[in-house]
């Protein structure tokens, strides 16, 4: 099920590699990937969710346990488009993410990252935050262009690091 969201994820690919830049103006996609697992239309392996938060493992991730943190309430596309008050509850969810992504898997490091437009990086247009866990000597696969992970191990990381959630 979650390879389903994989392929959905293929068309923002293959609009970067023929270079019709996405740019940083534009109207908010409702058919895209994040947006369709908000409305249960796309799996995903969920490591927190609340009213307005939900958090997840990334299908392609650079690093074992990449989560991406997105709002649940908002059409932002990017950090430019959201309002404050949707930025610091979606702050404080990356925050307790990585927090627990610590205490699961004990990382040596952790990047928190958010990238906004295509020559930044930005391959889904639903605004969202990477929890990417580092270990020193292991190094990190390229944004957006590694393999897409099993579905279960995928299942099986969100499980443990949402087991190590706090408060």
């Amino acid at each position: 099920m979650l390879q389903s969201v994989g392929r959905m994820l293929a068309p923002c690919r293959q609009r970067e590699n023929a270079g019709d830049l996405m740019s940083l103006d534009g109207v908010y996609d409702e058919a895209n990937p994040f947006a369709r697992i908000l409305r249960g239309e796309a799996p995903a392996a969920k490591v927190y969710e609340d009213g307005d938060v939900l958090a997840f493992m990334d299908l392609f991730p650079q690093s074992t346990g990449h989560v991406l943190v997105i709002p649940k309430t908002s059409t932002a596309r990017n950090i430019l488009e959201v309002d404050a008050a949707t930025l610091v509850t979606l702050t404080l969810a990356v925050q307790k993410v990585a927090k627990a992504a610590r205490r699961a898997l004990q990382p040596d490091g952790i990047i928190v990252v958010q990238f906004n437009g295509q020559p930044a990086g930005q391959t889904v247009y639903h605004l969202h935050f990477h929890v990417i866990p580092c270990w020193t000597g292991r190094p990190l696969k390229g944004h957006g262009h590694g393999q897409m992970a099993e579905a279960e191990e995928l299942r099986r990381l969100a499980a443990k690091i949402a087991a190590a959630l706090e408060d």
